[in-house]
């Protein structure tokens, strides 16, 4: 009786092996849905990234007023008819001169 117990025992083990520990095992499928669900934060992340580039685009393709935005803070470009003044502040003494 003791012998088949521990053979039954083996061949339960045997059959749980592949279960546990195989190649489709129930590990690797948690690993999986581990870097699954990280993937799935990351095309998130990326698709509301371009979602914003893509509202951009079209903001710069339909609209002047968003070119003229960027030329004028990218760029530091002015209208024709427009003035541009630049305060500058004097450089202060340095302290070696102030004695």
């Amino acid at each position: 009786m003791r012998a088949l117990t521990i053979v039954l025992g083996t061949l339960l083990v045997a059959v749980q092996w592949p279960l546990w520990f195989g190649k489709g095992g129930w590990l690797r499928v948690w690993e999986l849905q581990r870097s699954l669900e990280a993937q799935r934060q990351d095309n998130a992340t990326l698709a509301a990234r371009n979602a914003a580039l893509a509202a951009e685009v079209r903001s710069l393709k339909e609209g002047r007023e968003a070119i003229e935005e960027r030329a004028r803070q990218q760029l530091n470009m002015i209208r024709g008819d427009e003035l541009f003044f630049q305060f500058v502040t004097p450089p202060q003494p340095a302290a070696a001169e102030k004695r």
